[in-house]
Parts: structure tokens; C-alpha cells; sequence
């Protein structure tokens, strides 16, 4: 898998844990205390997260950080 690839998909679950919450992406970026920019440039792919801003973000979804990771 290539940088971009892993950056799509880390996307992508975010946005399928996000919207199983019925959450806005400003309701993400509130509730982690991040710009909504920042989590639409996540969602997109634009941006190659740290594995601190994944765990802030798994941690405010309610779910592990092994489990935002995970692509099926």
C-alpha cells in the first residue's frame, strides 16, 4: 500500500465512524478540539496524520485505535 493509499483509507474510516455517529465534520472538530479544515484535509487524504492526531480522533469516536486503523 503507498502513502497515499493508507491516506485515502484512513479517510474514508473516518468518515464511515463519523457519519455512524450522525456526526458533522464540524461536530468532529469541536468534540476533538481540532478546525474543521483540519479533519475535512484528513478525510480527503490531503494531509499525512500523526499517530497522536489518530488516536485523539479514535478516542473521541469511541473506538480503539487499532480499529480506525483497520481496513476490510
Amino acid at each position: 500500500m503507498t502513502k497515499e493509499e493508507f491516506k485515502k483509507k484512513i479517510g474514508k474510516r473516518i468518515i464511515e465512524l463519523r457519519t455512524q455517529k450522525g456526526w458533522s465534520q464540524s461536530d468532529l472538530a469541536r468534540a476533538c478540539e481540532k478546525d474543521r479544515q483540519a479533519i475535512e484535509k484528513l478525510e480527503n487524504g490531503k494531509v499525512n496524520p500523526t499517530l497522536y492526531s489518530l488516536y485523539e480522533i479514535s478516542k473521541t469516536l469511541g473506538v480503539s485505535l487499532s480499529s480506525l486503523v483497520r481496513f476490510e
